[in-house]
């Protein structure tokens, strides 16, 4: 058995996720909405670990619901389906998805799976949704969650630094810098103050699940990112969460202005603080790309470019005269448009 299949086994990792609120609710009030959506329908859980999304969809109605789950927890889905009167609908196997042979099984009408890892994308289980959709999925089926959205903002980190500034009335700036050297040497798991969030938040991917391709995953965030800053302050690192949204319309964030979750938010470490200052435009592309010798994994790599060099978005807020001037023209263009507007009248 894969040892990440394997390490989905410990109860504790299903204790600290059934614990998260903000994600069961989320998934409970999609299917819960989509009720008509379910009723009498073929399902597909994904990934099924304590078998909680597989009993909301057949507590809708639906008509038969999948529970596909490769560790040997499925054995425990068993057990709670009986203990929730709902065994006659869910049927489990106990497989991964790439496994089960197409021709074995009908087509399913909703496939539905929390798959979404740190950064959204670590442990790689959104390609097994897409080969299950690929596969399993009717041409005109749906996915619960079907959106997938990666934001990313520059914060500072006092928190994390702070600390070893005076302890006890001892300063220890000297092993703070040593933990800030240690800290940037891969990203960080941790919940983030929104109020340390410095600049715009930037979009750096919207996956629709309908019609990306095992290909479009490999590489996440190609693009150059400009991000104004709100206020003073200290640089020192990259923000990233990941929001996903349902076919109801509903959404579950995990920003810093969300509700915690267990993903918390990802951060990556500057090696030193960059001073900054409001207005000032924060010019960097952040690339997720894909470890082929363990595709579970992402390698990420942030860059901080030349804001001379890159162009910025039209309007700009940033305080780069440039920008400003191209604001205020746009701005009197339509000032102007509304006055002759009004005297058409």
């Amino acid at each position: 058995m894969d040892q990440y299949f394997k390490s989905y086994e410990e109860l504790d990792i299903h204790q600290l996720m059934l614990s998260d609120k903000a994600r069961v609710l989320a998934y409970k009030t999609a299917i819960f909405n989509s009720k008509e959506k379910f009723q009498n329908k073929i399902v597909m859980d994904i990934g099924a670990g304590s078998g909680i999304l597989s009993i909301f969809c057949a507590q809708v109605g639906a008509k038969k619901v999948y529970a596909v789950e490769a560790s040997e927890l499925a054995k425990n889905i068993e057990q709670v389906t009986t203990e929730n009167n709902v065994q006659d609908k869910i049927e489990v196997i106990h497989s991964k998805i790439e496994d089960i042979d197409p021709n074995n099984l009908e087509k399913v009408d909703i496939i539905v799976s929390e798959w979404m890892g740190f950064y959204l994308v670590h442990e790689g289980m959104l390609d097994s949704i897409l080969f299950a959709r690929d596969y399993f999925l009717r041409e005109d089926g749906l996915l619960f969650p079907w959106i997938a959205k990666l934001y990313a903002s520059p914060c500072q980190l006092p928190s994390m630094y702070e600390f070893w500034n005076d302890i006890c009335g001892v300063s220890m700036r000297c092993i703070g810098q040593e933990y800030r050297k240690i800290k940037s040497l891969k990203p960080q798991i941790l919940l983030l103050n929104q109020n340390d969030l410095l600049g715009d938040i930037r979009l750096l991917a919207w996956l629709d699940l309908s019609c990306i391709s095992m290909k479009d995953i490999d590489l996440l965030g190609e693009e150059n990112h400009i991000s104004v800053c709100k206020k003073d302050g200290r640089f020192q690192g990259m923000c990233i969460w990941f929001a996903i949204e349902f076919p109801d319309g509903s959404e579950l964030s995990t920003g810093p202005y969300d509700k915690e979750t267990h993903w918390k938010q990802t951060v990556i470490v500057l090696p030193e603080d960059i001073e900054v200052i409001r207005n000032e435009p924060i010019v960097f592309k952040l690339e997720l790309k894909k470890d082929m010798s363990y595709p579970r994994r992402y390698n990420m790599e942030l860059s901080l470019l030349d804001v001379e060099k890159v162009e910025h978005d039209v309007p700009c807020s940033c305080h780069m005269t440039k920008c400003i001037v191209t604001k205020k023209y746009i701005e009197n263009l339509e000032i102007e448009s509304h006055i002759a507007g009004n005297t058409d009248l």
